[in-house]
């Protein structure tokens, strides 16, 4: 038996939409589309107009993957940005995520993914061939892998690691342990594993 309709098709649609939005489910869908329709004036008009800007300007940076409205980026244009330092990321989210900390003024280099041989996502896949290239160049002393602690994640680094070898660039790899205000207590074996390895001098 179909479920019973509530709304327009129209308003169905929205619902349906919100529900491929990651991190909204159908309930939340429907609260959020509640929501736009009772602030139509002030949020549903102007977020249809930056929709359709959006899908008019937004393109994929041809040097980095990062996602803006200009092709290079606004990051790859930056003059003040040191291109020494290459970080590089999985996604676009990793991406503003770092750039969020304000910790580094380097450039990017998003793969888009990770290798996982079992989803039949191999090197050709991704942009690891461009990130070879950019290395080649020259320019680049270090290459910063910002990538998750994932099997895969590490599968993809180790990998990236033996492309760039030859090529004059120190390749690093983010630090993996204990969080800033981390009880000890509280962390599984993986993490304090790794904080162990990684340790430093005090």
């Amino acid at each position: 038996m179909s479920s019973k309709r509530i709304a327009g098709p129209e308003i169905e649609r929205l619902i349906q939409l919100l529900a491929k939005v990651p991190g909204l489910g159908p309930r939340s869908a429907r609260r959020a589309a509640l929501h736009l329709i009772k602030k139509k004036d002030q949020l549903l008009a102007p977020l249809a107009v930056a929709m359709a800007d959006a899908v008019d300007k937004v393109r994929v940076c041809s040097t980095c993957g990062n996602v803006d409205t200009s092709d290079p980026c606004t990051i790859c244009t930056d003059a003040r940005r040191d291109g020494s330092l290459l970080i590089v990321v999985e996604d676009v989210s990793d991406l503003w995520a770092l750039e969020r900390t304000g910790a580094m003024n380097a450039r990017y280099h998003v793969l888009g993914g990770t290798l996982s041989p079992l989803d039949g996502v191999g090197p050709d896949d991704l942009t690891i061939d461009r990130l070879v290239s950019r290395v080649a160049e020259g320019g680049v002393k270090e290459v910063i892998l910002a990538v998750n602690a994932t099997v895969e994640g590490q599968t993809t680094a180790h990998y990236i690691t033996d492309q760039l070898a030859g090529l004059g660039a120190r390749v690093t790899r983010l630090a993996h342990g204990v969080p800033v205000g981390g009880e000890l207590d509280y962390l599984d074996e993986g993490t304090i594993a790794a904080a162990l390895k990684s340790r430093t001098a005090f």
